[in-house]
């Protein structure tokens, strides 16, 4: 059977894009209920924002700690964390005392902290709400994420590896309609992969020859990209030798981080990371204080790591992170001195370029909606002051389906 009979677009499909390096993003045309956002030129296209997600529902109140209110240690009798114990932030606020990390890029200038983060009837889901985060627009069954309708804005050319997606599997947030993110783990062994029966079909592919068959021109493009890219990550990953101490032996998030770094370091032309920490780890239902205390140890020394990384290549102006999680706590601890699925959440955006601080209201102790905080800020007030005021896109309106004030965050 000749090449030009063995697919249709359809079964190249079935070979497995993922095989070949790729998201399956840019293979599926998804009907919605919106048009394209209009392609526009930015002001900033040397910046890149990094997108980090702290799978499982991290407790903000545990994060960020409202000391200063009463409230909060009669609601959390076992698990409030002692003011004597907390990094400092004014009269009224602290970080958890694992924050080091935190701490430390705050009093530099260079982390925003986002009260009560959220959105309208609150989903107590991982998958439905994370969904929400990762589309932009809540009770919708958006099909596309939110740094994929970005990706295809900000890049209408669809340029090679604008997106990419460290992770054993693509998120929704990069699913876009005309990029394929680049999605990996492990740079050291990121290469085509499949079965055995599936490798002739592979090298036939990998030798670029023309072909009047539009499918199979197409597989050939996508295999084509996927190998180059594949070969740089490998080789960006090897070059790479930071003496930056990512924190707890380099692995989980610190090892992601530092791929991002050596991506950015071997100058790839990627403008949106997306990483994840594995799991919902941060599902902390029992015994959180000391797994939580971890968790945030981990996370916060990572990512002081990373921004003192980029700053030692020259890149740190160049670099926007924002960190968030799906939804945060219940307020009142739980018998197993444990926190259940809640509401509002601090974001946290943190760059040499932020205008470090607090923004937003912080939500109330009190007037809770059954045990849950009401949320004060519309996660995509965030969203919108990312596309804006960092990546230059002057119409975040058209991708978020809605109007939603910026906060005026970046120097």
């Amino acid at each position: 059977m000749s090449a030009t009979r063995l697919f249709s677009r359809r079964q190249a499909l079935r070979v497995g894009a993922y095989g070949l390096g790729l998201g399956l993003g840019a293979l599926h045309r998804p009907l919605t209920a919106w048009a394209d956002a209009p392609s526009r030129p930015t002001t900033h296209p040397e910046r890149i924002l990094v997108v980090v997600e702290l799978s499982g529902g991290n407790d903000g109140l545990n994060t960020v700690v409202p000391y200063g209110d009463d409230r909060y240690y009669q609601l959390r009798p076992t698990l409030g964390i002692p003011a004597k114990s907390l990094r400092t932030i004014d009269e009224h606020f602290g970080f958890h005392p694992a924050l080091f990390g935190f701490e430390r890029l705050y009093r530099d200038g260079k982390l925003a902290v986002v009260h009560g983060c959220g959105y309208d009837k609150p989903i107590l889901s991982h998958f439905s709400s994370m969904g929400f985060w990762h589309t932009g627009i809540p009770h919708t069954g958006e099909k596309l994420g939110w740094l994929g309708r970005l990706a295809d804005a900000l890049d209408p050319q669809v340029s090679r590896n604008y997106l990419v997606n460290i992770a054993t599997a693509q998120s929704l947030a990069v699913r876009s309609r005309h990029h394929s993110p680049l999605v990996f783990y492990d740079p050291e062994s990121f290469s085509r992969k499949g079965v055995y029966q599936q490798q002739p079909v592979f090298q036939r592919l990998s030798q670029g020859r023309a072909t009047p068959n539009a499918s199979l021109a197409f597989l050939n493009g996508l295999v084509e990209n996927a190998t180059h890219s594949a070969a740089f990550v490998r080789q960006a990953w090897a070059d790479y030798d930071s003496p930056v101490d990512y924190g707890a032996r380099s692995a989980g998030l610190g090892l992601d981080l530092r791929k991002v770094a050596a991506l950015i370091n071997a100058d790839m032309p990627t403008r949106l990371y997306y990483v994840s920490y594995a799991g919902n780890v941060f599902d902390t239902h029992v015994h959180q204080l000391d797994l939580h205390a971890r968790l945030l140890t981990y996370s916060a020394d990572a990512l002081r790591a990373f921004i003192d990384d980029l700053g030692r290549i020259g890149r740190g102006k160049d670099v926007t992170v924002m960190v968030f999680t799906e939804f945060g706590r219940r307020v009142p601890e739980n018998a197993s001195k444990g926190t259940d699925h809640g509401t509002a959440t601090p974001v946290f955006v943190l760059g040499d370029r932020v205008r470090g601080g607090l923004y937003g209201s912080p939500p109330s102790l009190t007037e809770l909606d059954d045990g849950n905080l009401r949320y004060t800020t519309d996660f995509r007030r965030v969203y919108a002051t990312l596309i804006e005021e960092w990546l230059g896109y002057a119409e975040p309106a058209a991708l978020l389906r809605g109007e939603f004030e910026t906060f005026g965050m970046f120097a």
